[in-house]
């Protein structure tokens, strides 16, 4: 006689199921918002004592929502959800963005964010908040306040950064998908480390609200392991509140019933080289087979690329200007984060890089700061123009690197900007389309030495509905979401 299915063991097939289907599920009553919440519950405690991932957790708020009338009936009713713990506060729960100061402080926020309150008008349900670099400021989550986050594809390894304990947790199978932002990179850097979907939204998609702007060069979305789970949380948050800086131009219909069947072929160009760093093969051979797959669908590929992002004086010089933003960005949330808590934030609180930062961005003139911003304005035109030629997507490595061993990206107190500066390979291919606002997207195609790598498809301003058109193509030849970390629930 068969042996009936233990729960831990049908907790554990639930955790291949993405949140889409989680949340049919749960509206047609084969799974209640408490069980999934459970599941997700029992799985974090079972497994993050290895991983490190969740550094807050409110759980008890959690089963007392799933339970609750007022849950409110989204797309997204009773999904659980992880929060990046930068940035995207909510009322009553810590917000430490990996500083000491605010860890020490025991500091929690006062009101919801305004992304937090689009997830939970979606009907998502937080469970607790994820590790993140101090401020975000690195490509690694190792934050001396929190510890390290490790890779479940290889626990010597690091997820990346700096949504590295959203990425890793989903990659375990905590949960189908996670909160991540993305400055620089930080959430196509983990995604591609971790193999999973990570997509930055064009600037103005998702709103950054009311304590951070739009304008800027961070955005905020989610992990997640499957296209249409990015397509359709992004359906669920992508609405503006009153008073938002930028919006981006409207799509007009739902990202996720795009149909990429009847997609028209595309004209794309390849990009495997920068001017700064040297790229490892295994990550260029990732773009040649992708290139390969993509012609196989009907959709002309060349080797070009932007002369902006290939020139050495322009590359070295849109260096300077987003370094210089980055740093006074860094001494901005120095006074965002010491309102918050009630007194400066001294050189105690932080760690030495990002003190470094912080001094750096204070002794920026107003010059410098507007100088920068007029590079970045000119590769943002540069770039547009070259879109506008007739090319519909820009194919690059997402990273330059496979995934760091731990430590080798973690601060150090007698080279305070080691983290930042060996971070560069990771970045190179990204953080210009936080310059100029693009949506990009990293996925989950190639792999070195057993751990994943991943591919970035970019595309031109407000063009979310193509990256993912071609992204559902992709996914649906090479099934990314089959292949699962060796710990996983």
């Amino acid at each position: 006689m068969s042996k009936s299915p233990s729960k831990k063991d049908t907790n554990d097939e639930l955790s291949r199921v993405d949140a889409v289907s989680l949340a049919k599920m749960i509206r047609d009553k084969e799974l209640s918002p408490v069980e999934a919440v459970s599941m997700t519950i029992e799985r974090i405690e079972r497994l993050d004592k290895d991983l490190n991932s969740v550094i807050h957790r409110q759980f008890e708020r959690a089963l007392e929502l799933a339970a609750s009338p007022e849950l409110p009936d989204g797309p997204f009713k009773g999904v659980p959800m992880l929060i990046k713990d930068l940035w995207a506060e909510e009322n009553g729960e810590p917000h430490h963005a990996g500083v000491k100061g605010m860890r020490d402080a025991k500091y929690i926020a006062k009101a919801d964010s305004d992304l937090v309150t689009r997830y939970k008008e979606a009907g998502f349900i937080i469970v607790g908040r994820t590790n993140t670099p101090e401020m975000g400021a690195v490509a690694t989550t190792e934050p001396l306040s929190y510890g390290p986050t490790k890779n479940p594809w290889n626990f010597d390894y690091g997820p990346g950064g700096s949504s590295g304990g959203s990425a890793a947790a989903v990659a375990a199978g905590f949960l189908p998908a996670a909160n991540a932002s993305d400055g620089g990179g930080s959430i196509r850097i983990p995604a591609a480390m971790c193999g999973l979907v990570g997509l930055k939204p064009s600037r103005g998609r998702v709103p950054m609200g009311p304590d951070k702007e739009e304008w800027g060069v961070s955005i905020q979305h989610v992990v997640s392991h499957t296209v249409r789970d990015t397509s359709a949380i992004l359906d669920a948050t992508a609405r503006n509140f009153p008073g938002d800086g930028v919006f981006a131009p409207e799509f007009g219909r739902p990202y996720f019933n795009e149909n990429f069947q009847n997609l028209k072929p595309l004209k794309i160009g390849i990009k495997v080289s920068d001017p700064r760093v040297e790229v490892n093969p295994d990550c260029i051979q990732a773009v040649h087979n992708t290139a390969s797959l993509l012609s196989d669908l009907g959709h002309h590929v060349e080797e070009t690329s932007p002369e902006a992002l290939n020139d050495v004086e322009k590359v070295s010089e849109l260096g300077w200007a987003f370094g210089t933003n980055w740093s006074v960005n860094i001494a901005a949330n120095f006074a965002y984060l010491s309102k918050r808590l009630g007194r400066e934030l001294v050189e105690d609180d932080v760690e030495p890089g990002t003190w470094f930062l912080a001094q750096r961005g204070k002794e920026q003139s107003a010059i410098n700061f507007v100088k920068a911003q007029g590079i970045m304005a000119n590769l943002r035109r540069e770039l547009a123009n070259w879109w506008s030629s007739g090319f519909d997507l820009l194919l690059t490595p997402t990273t330059a690197q496979p995934p760091p061993l731990i430590g080798r990206l973690a601060p150090t107190e007698d080279d305070p900007i080691r983290a930042s500066i060996e971070s560069v390979p990771y970045s190179v291919f990204t953080s210009p389309f936080n310059t100029t606002g693009q949506p990009a997207i990293s996925l989950p195609i190639g792999s070195s030495n057993g751990l994943p790598v991943g591919i970035q498809l970019v595309g031109a301003y407000g063009r979310e509905d193509i990256i993912l058109s071609v992204s559902s193509q992709l996914e649906e030849v090479v099934n990314w979401s089959e292949n699962r970390a060796p710990f996983h629930a």
